[in-house]
């Protein structure tokens, strides 16, 4: 009987080795892959990067854009405001040098619409205060009158005038006197943007 068990104990292995031999073994890949996002995700996430990266390079070179418009504007404003009309004694009319100026003054208002001018008209310290509040009205007026002829639009020019108060140089001659008659310009930029 010990043959027959021993008999049987083999032919039981051999069975259960066939078997485990005949089972189909999964395939496997040579190359294992990791977890994958989709293909969608991937593409998000570069375009975030991509977008990310744009937009701080488009806020920088906005930043430069700005800071630079903004130096071109403060170099206008202070070229209008270093640039005075002058007049002869007792005079509102333009002289040639006086229009050369204005013409290049109203090229920048035409083209520059965000600025606001107020043209001060002053007179030297001779004639009474009366007289001289109205003369420098009237340099005043003739100056934005040759801006808006030439083009500025009359909305943004206002003409004041403070006669012989607020003189550009001190002083009792010629020299003098003739700093102080003129037509200056006070220039403001609109928040219209």
């Amino acid at each position: 009987m010990s043959k027959i068990i021993k008999f049987a104990m083999m032919g039981f292995a051999l069975a259960f080795f066939a078997w485990g031999c005949s089972k189909e073994k999964p395939e496997t890949d040579p190359n294992p892959k990791t977890a994958e996002a989709p293909a969608d995700s991937l593409l998000n996430l570069d375009a975030l990067i991509a977008d990310t990266l744009s937009a701080d390079s488009l806020a920088r070179l906005e930043a430069e854009r700005l800071e630079a418009e903004r130096a071109r504007l403060e170099e206008m404003i202070n070229r209008l405001m270093t640039e005075d009309v002058y007049f002869d004694y007792d005079r509102s009319d333009l002289t040639e040098n006086a229009k050369r100026l204005l013409a290049q003054v109203a090229e920048i208002l035409v083209n520059e619409t965000r600025f606001i001018v107020t043209v001060e008209g002053h007179t030297d310290a001779r004639g009474t205060e009366d007289y001289n509040i109205s003369l420098g009205a009237r340099r005043s007026t003739v100056v934005r009158d040759f801006l808006v002829a030439y083009g500025v639009d009359a909305g943004r020019l206002m003409a004041v005038s403070y006669g012989k108060e607020r003189p550009k140089v001190q002083g009792s001659d010629e020299a003098a006197y003739s700093k102080n008659r003129r037509a200056h310009f006070r220039v403001s930029i609109a928040n219209n943007e």
